[in-house]
């Protein structure tokens, strides 16, 4: 167990490392902080004294080796528009993100789940046929689509809930419905074809020949099995949802990490995307890693191996 956690440890650190490398890498290459600070100006002499105030005009290697030494001392930098260290920036955004990023998981594990087993309980029947043109129309519906249906729908037309803003939790059932139906597809048909191949398994025969039948069968012998490949994919769909929803932040006028994302792109704010970019990486380290674990729980297999 240990060496379990000693690998993971190494690998987190590995990962953040080459992410840093390359996000500073390509960060350089592709926006010139000082000129999008500038604006609209031709005068090269005023962007040459906002890069020398920003230290730009120094090598990269030079400023990624000072960038590590910070990073190494639990210092990620300072916001170059907003002029706050980004740990502050990150702690003012990630409490929307956070929250839009469990009560979509949870809606997806509530919708998907139980459409899926229902689906595989009784293939090629209506129930199951239903449920897989569901997933089809909804895999073929863009979230930005789908967002600016259900405010017309749930906010302009019947009044129910607000349009944007995140001051109440009112503000985050929308959101949290359009990302979290977005990765119902997946879930569902993962749950649908696991417990399909797990319900034609041997030890089901057997079961079934000691008198489990219908919920009791699936819950005591089948879901355990069946829901392996979904917990890696609901890890995956956490991390991206934690890395922050750009397109649903920013059609819900939501202040989380997607929308400081957006804005750090277009404002050339290198020491903010950096940090973003990092923890991002970090966070599907932790949670692939915690997914593991649930893995190892629901299967003793993969305990021994």
């Amino acid at each position: 167990m240990w060496n379990f956690l000693l690998q993971r440890a190494l690998l987190a650190l590995a990962v953040a490392l080459a992410t840093s490398a390359v996000t500073f890498a390509l960060l350089n290459l592709s926006i010139d902080p000082a000129a999008a600070l500038v604006g609209d100006t031709d005068d090269p002499l005023v962007v040459e004294q906002v890069r020398k105030q920003l230290g730009l005009d120094r090598p990269a290697t030079v400023r990624y080796a000072e960038w590590l030494q910070r990073l190494a001392a639990g210092d990620l930098g300072e916001s170059y528009v907003l002029r706050q260290p980004v740990l502050e920036v990150f702690a003012q955004h990630a409490p929307v993100t956070l929250k839009l990023a469990f009560l979509s998981l949870l809606v997806t594990v509530l919708v998907a789940v139980p459409l899926g087993i229902a689906a595989a309980a009784r293939p090629d029947s209506a129930w199951d046929r239903l449920s897989l043109t569901l997933a089809a129309a909804l895999q073929a519906s863009p979230n930005f689509w789908l967002g600016l249906v259900f405010i017309l729908f749930f906010a302009v037309h019947l009044g129910w809930l607000p349009v944007s803003g995140d001051q109440t939790w009112a503000n985050f059932v929308l959101p949290a419905l359009i990302l979290g139906t977005a990765s119902v597809p997946n879930v569902m048909r993962l749950t649908r074809s696991g417990l399909i191949d797990v319900l034609q398994a041997d030890f089901i025969r057997t079961a079934r020949a000691k008198g489990y039948t219908g919920w009791a069968l699936l819950r005591r012998h089948a879901l355990r099995n069946a829901l392996l490949p979904v917990v890696g994919v609901l890890a995956v769909t956490l991390g991206n949802s934690l890395g922050g929803s750009m397109v649903t932040e920013v059609v819900f006028a939501m202040n989380g990490l997607g929308r400081l994302a957006l804005n750090s792109v277009l404002t050339g704010d290198i020491p903010t995307l950096q940090m973003l970019v990092l923890l991002m990486a970090l966070v599907f380290v932790g949670v692939t890693f915690m997914a593991d674990l649930l893995n190892a729980w629901l299967d003793p297999r993969i305990r021994v191996n």
